[in-house]
């Protein structure tokens, strides 16, 4: 069996807080903090920042952290990834961490990375969330719903299921980080975007519509993704609280 490996991809221009992966929290860069979740992983044999960014990879080095610059072309996350991997042959399975989730758990990411190295039905992998009813309406949460094994029937900004009858449905949200066997990988990076992606802007979506199947498992935390001030000083925030219960 290959290697496992945790890739990070990191962008410096953002629309809506540029360079936030540089941004500090206690005087270490986001990506630092996403970095060291990471090397807490049991499952990785490999972590990665995959960026175009000269300075983003000047900092990754500057912390001892393994870094490869990527081409300025790539139109998603996954094709940065993808141009990492075809680099390194000993790797069969791919977490794809955000370079934006400092909150995210280990266990979490060695759920993702067990679900595509162990289930020989799941050509990628993923994490969802129970949700309540204020959050369903929410178009930039996106909602999931699966089959009684835990696979992906599909991804949707709308609500899913829509509520003819009240009160019967459990309802998902959708983290955004991914487990990858290579061949699916290669797959989902040489086809073209697809009717139902390019319709909710949704690049799972054109998994499913070929046929590759998405292994979700449930978790139980809420993430911190960093998009925003808002969202940075959040973090700050929840940081700062958990330092002062030591």
């Amino acid at each position: 069996m290959g290697k496992s490996a945790i890739i990070i991809p990191a962008r410096y221009g953002s629309s809506r807080l540029e360079g936030k992966p540089l941004l500090k929290v206690l005087d270490k860069p986001v990506i630092q903090w996403v970095y060291e979740k990471a090397s807490q992983a049991k499952l990785a044999d490999i972590i990665i920042v995959a960026t175009d960014d000269q300075r983003i990879y000047d900092c990754v080095k500057g912390f001892g952290g393994n870094v490869e610059m990527t081409s300025t072309d790539h139109k998603s996350g996954s094709d940065r990834i993808m141009e990492v991997v075809s680099r390194h042959p000993e790797i069969d399975f791919i977490c794809n961490l955000q370079g934006d989730e400092p909150l995210i758990k280990p266990e979490s990411i060695d759920a993702v990375i067990r679900n595509v190295i162990e289930d020989d039905r799941a050509d990628i992998s993923t994490l969802i969330r129970e949700i309540g009813t204020d959050e369903v309406d929410n178009p930039n949460l996106v909602k999931c719903v699966t089959d009684k094994n835990g696979f992906a029937l599909y991804f949707s900004r709308s609500k899913i299921p829509y509520e003819r009858n009240t009160g019967i449905a459990k309802f998902y949200g959708h983290l955004g980080i991914y487990g990858y066997k290579r061949h699916a990988l290669e797959t989902m990076t040489s086809q073209s975007q697809t009717m139902l992606e390019k319709t909710e802007s949704l690049e799972q979506l054109r998994a499913l519509e070929n046929g590759m199947r998405i292994k979700t498992s449930v978790v139980d935390f809420v993430p911190v993704g960093i998009d925003t001030k808002e969202d940075l000083e959040k973090f700050r925030q929840i940081v700062s609280e958990k330092l002062s219960r030591i």
